[in-house]
């Protein structure tokens, strides 16, 4: 017995073969499972992955074995896949390339069966091409009032993703040490147990709010008119800026520590 695959009983002619999907390995199958044994399918395949593409080892084992006259049954719709334009295409594949039969079992509409009369095939054509404007109307609307959720939570000035870290007290300590050029921007990080990204953003944000700008080469702040050129003042960018820049930085955090609940 190949693996994921039941044999029920054995036919010499056409095979009737139910198949069975699950998305996860925890999702349970019984009720498909149920449901084929009652039908009386011939060989019953189960497969355990997501319904987004037809990209999927046993189904497409089953749809190279399909050949004329054969039936296969599913329980509902979605259980064949979720993407209705590709179950358009594999339903126009089963039925006219194969010459198979499909069988919904929860939607009785949906059998092509060649016991069927022509009315009742256009019929169940017409309820699929129906299922696949409803739910692609329905994803459509899905996404629009996601885009409106989130325009709404932006205006009232929702901030999505992680909360921004608190600064530690000692923040505006080492961020004066720092524009002072005693230490290094990383050496302050490890200080205070942050990445030294981190603290490079949290020393640019504080400095903007206290109207310096950052050198363009991003490790020292700059005030108004001053040269970013580090080799300006003689002591590399490492050096040559005003302490009332630091202790500006210092002073602006702990005032917001000291506001911080």
């Amino acid at each position: 017995m190949k693996t994921n695959e039941m044999v029920i009983n054995t036919t010499e002619k056409a095979t009737t073969y139910g198949y069975v999907r699950v998305s996860t390995r925890e999702q349970n199958e019984a009720r498909q499972v149920d449901a084929m044994k009652k039908f009386g399918v011939d060989r019953m395949l189960i497969e355990k992955q997501s319904g987004k593409d037809f990209d999927r080892p046993v189904y497409i084992r089953l749809l190279k074995n399909l050949k004329p006259g054969d039936v296969l049954v599913v329980k509902s719709i979605d259980r064949l896949g979720r993407n209705y334009s590709d179950i358009l295409d594999q339903w126009r594949i089963i039925t006219k390339e194969k010459g198979a039969a499909i069988v919904v079992l929860d939607m009785p509409l949906l059998d092509t069966r060649s016991n069927r009369d022509l009315t009742g095939t256009l019929i169940a054509d017409i309820v699929l091409q129906l299922l696949s404007y409803v739910a692609e109307t329905e994803r459509a609307f899905i996404r629009q009032r996601q885009r409106e959720g989130i325009d709404a939570a932006l205006a009232r000035g929702v901030r999505f993703g992680q909360p921004p870290r608190e600064r530690p007290a000692e923040f505006g300590m080492y961020a004066q040490l720092w524009t002072e050029g005693k230490i290094s921007a990383r050496q302050a990080a490890k200080k205070l147990h942050v990445a030294h990204t981190t603290f490079l953003k949290w020393a640019r944000d504080t400095m903007a709010e206290r109207g310096y700008t950052c050198c363009e080469k991003g490790v020292r702040p700059v005030a108004p008119g001053q040269s970013c050129d580090p080799m300006s003042s003689g002591k590399g960018i490492y050096g040559g800026l005003p302490k009332e820049v630091g202790r500006s930085i210092n002073a602006a955090s702990s005032a917001a520590n000291k506001s911080t609940p």
